[in-house]
């Protein structure tokens, strides 16, 4: 039985996107009755442009945002071209680094690429729009916001956000310049409702604050009821954020990540996480979850594969997800190397702590070493033990040898 009238908030709970919401009844009653006209209703997620792609971590409230636009409904995608002048103080200790024009124009750039991925843009009444918060923050006068718009917000108030609070509890500095970092995410609402007629923010739950920050706004000063929705921090069963692999982020753009690196991330997910991926991860119908997750001991790898698949498929397009899903069956399934594989170009006296650190499976040759003594790395399918190793004609066959990094990660040298 459903338990709200719209389809997209049964889709929220059903899958387990649904954290919380700032008037859940109130949003239902919204989306049915946009559903119900088959007039779309409009919400919007916001992404700054501090780097030049999203990852697996930005993944949830996107997936929101695709539902959201499956539903009949108009997603915004805004990239905080003002915003991130400031940066965002939530969960942060220090001040962001400043970035140059160029670089925030490039990022911007990545920015899209990644939306792109997951949403539908065109001119259609349900397709997405694109916009940057810095084509209506740039011209604006600095006393006339303060007058317009700070005068709604009570600082004490502010000070019992969690993006500050956590921030002085800690007594780590807040610039003044962070503080009103709340201030512009709220304006942005307010700013997208009256120009797009968007009423709802989309964002995962260490948004709150900045998302009331909007709601609030919108009934002080446009007497306008704008609704915030998030989802939760997806994590582990270690607790640990997804979205990070061995300390580095799994992006999105394929510039920045292979589609098999990509592919192998959601292939090598722990078993009591499956179901939650399959959920949240893939477009997979409910009834097909259901059945994944129900598998057992080795079966559950299957579900893996299916995961690993449905995922690869959405950010990377079908064809990106059949080629990584060959290259994991030739060289874990049948002893090969498949061609989708990392490579690095190397010679017969090339060190083995070099080939590791420049294939990017090290970080360093500290690292290396470190991995050796463990008995991590390994050349051929043999664990490498001496750390002065210098590559032998002997170990390319057919001019490659094949080394790894424990027993998911694999790449080719080619030999030069």
């Amino acid at each position: 039985m459903s338990e709200f009238k719209s389809e997209f908030l049964n889709i929220m709970l059903e899958r387990g996107f649904y954290n919380q919401c700032t008037n859940i009844e109130g949003f239902d009653a919204y989306l049915y009755e946009c559903e119900k006209t088959e007039k779309p209703a409009v919400g919007y997620l916001g992404s700054d442009p501090t780097g030049d792609s999203l990852h697996v971590g930005h993944i949830v409230p996107l997936m929101m945002l695709r539902w959201f636009q499956r539903c009949g409904h108009k997603p915004i995608a805004l990239v905080g071209g003002a915003t991130a002048r400031i940066g965002d103080p939530s969960g942060k200790d220090k001040l962001r680094p400043f970035l140059d024009e160029a670089t925030l124009a490039h990022n911007i750039e990545g920015l899209k690429k990644s939306f792109s991925k997951f949403l539908k843009f065109g001119d259609g009444a349900n397709d997405a729009l694109m916009v940057d918060n810095w084509d209506w923050f740039k011209n604006v006068n600095y006393l006339e916001f303060l007058r317009d718009i700070g005068t709604c917000y009570s600082v004490n108030r502010m000070l019992t956000m969690d993006s500050v609070k956590s921030r002085l509890d800690r007594e780590q500095p807040m610039s003044f310049l962070e503080f009103n970092y709340m201030l512009l995410q709220g304006y942005d609402f307010c700013v997208l409702m009256q120009k797009y007629g968007c009423r709802a923010q989309i964002a995962g739950s260490d948004q709150w604050g900045n998302i009331t920050s909007g709601t609030e706004l919108g009934r002080r000063k446009y007497d306008a009821e704008l609704f915030g929705f998030t989802s939760p921090i997806i994590t582990d069963a270690s607790g640990k954020k997804m979205g990070k692999s061995e300390g580095n982020a799994v992006w999105i753009n394929e510039d920045k990540l292979s589609s098999y690196d990509y592919y192998q991330y959601f292939r090598n997910i722990g078993d009591t996480e499956v179901g939650k991926c399959l959920r949240i991860y893939t477009d997979l119908p409910m009834s097909e979850v259901r059945r994944l997750e129900a598998l057992q001991d080795q079966e559950i790898n299957e579900a893996k594969k299916i995961l690993a698949f449905e995922a690869t498929k959405i950010c990377r397009g079908e064809a990106e997800a059949q080629a990584a899903r060959d290259t994991a069956v030739k060289t874990f399934e049948q002893g090969g190397a498949g061609g989708e594989l990392p490579t690095v170009a190397a010679a017969a006296g090339d060190g083995i702590l070099d080939v590791f650190v420049n294939i990017g499976f090290c970080a360093s040759k500290g690292e290396a070493r470190r991995l050796i003594k463990q008995g991590g790395l390994k050349l051929n399918d043999a664990a490498v033990s001496d750390e002065n190793y210098r590559l032998q004609p002997a170990d390319f066959e057919g001019g490659r040898a094949k080394i790894a990094l424990g027993k998911k990660k694999f790449g080719i040298i080619n030999a030069r």
